[in-house]
């Protein structure tokens, strides 16, 4: 986590910080899977309302059909960090597909979440040493960090303040060819120019942690909360 604290820390130095609509501007506005996240107690698979088929296996420590404050969410509870054993149960996953890869266009994460601890990889495919690149999502001091990692670079942006405040927030991290961007509240905290290239691995789609760790060599980084829907979207 330390090494993009770093990129972000780096990324943000020179960001513009501009108020505008959630999507102002946006290109990645083809939807790729929509995860409403509202199956009752006790689902062992998270529905694709978009049509696309991208259904997730959810894992049996998730907790589905929280209601809280007129929503139902998927509820991911604390696990102590970096002490093993792994648990993968704590995950929901959607499997590789080419879609759900970045790839060379536009893209975009949105997510509707609330949480209070401060840590956790909230959402990702693939990891550092992953061929084929990766992105991801942190949350270190409840600080949310989104980092793209392609074949022409990493560029890396972050919420500007904690977000760990047990409020709901829709927050979205979108990478075009020239920048990356996040907007939190439909307010855009941060944007890194440059290119990031080719995204494209083997990893499954992971929420609320990795999938490759053992909390030894690996930490899981397990992510604790509420997550109400998750939007993915391309050009």
């Amino acid at each position: 986590m330390a090494y993009l604290r770093a990129v972000v820390i780096a990324a943000t130095a020179g960001a513009v910080f501009v108020a505008a609509a959630p999507n102002a501007n946006a290109a990645a506005t083809n939807t790729v899977a929509r995860w409403e996240m509202n199956e009752p107690t006790g689902a062992t698979v998270m529905l694709d309302s978009s049509g696309n088929g991208r259904n997730g296996i959810i894992g049996s420590e998730v907790k589905t059909g929280l209601v809280v404050d007129g929503a139902t969410a998927y509820h991911f509870s604390w696990l102590k960090p970096n002490t093993p054993p792994a648990h993968p149960e704590h995950l929901v996953t959607i499997p590789d597909s080419a879609n759900v890869d970045p790839g060379t266009g536009d893209y975009a994460i949105t997510l509707r979440l609330r949480w209070t601890h401060n840590f956790g990889n909230i959402i990702q495919k693939g990891q550092s040493n992953t061929a084929g690149g990766q992105f991801k999502w942190q949350a270190p001091s409840g600080v949310v960090q989104c980092l793209f990692k392609g074949s022409a670079g990493q560029r890396g942006v972050g919420s500007g303040r904690a977000l760990n405040d047990g409020l709901w927030h829709v927050i979205r991290c979108e990478r075009t060819a020239s920048a990356v961007t996040m907007t939190v509240d439909g307010v855009v905290t941060a944007r890194a120019l440059g290119p990031t290239g080719n995204i494209d691995n083997n990893r499954p789609l992971s929420i609320a942690g990795k999938t490759n760790c053992d909390q030894i060599t690996i930490t899981c980084d397990y992510w604790p909360g509420d997550i109400d829907w998750v939007l993915i979207e391309s050009s």
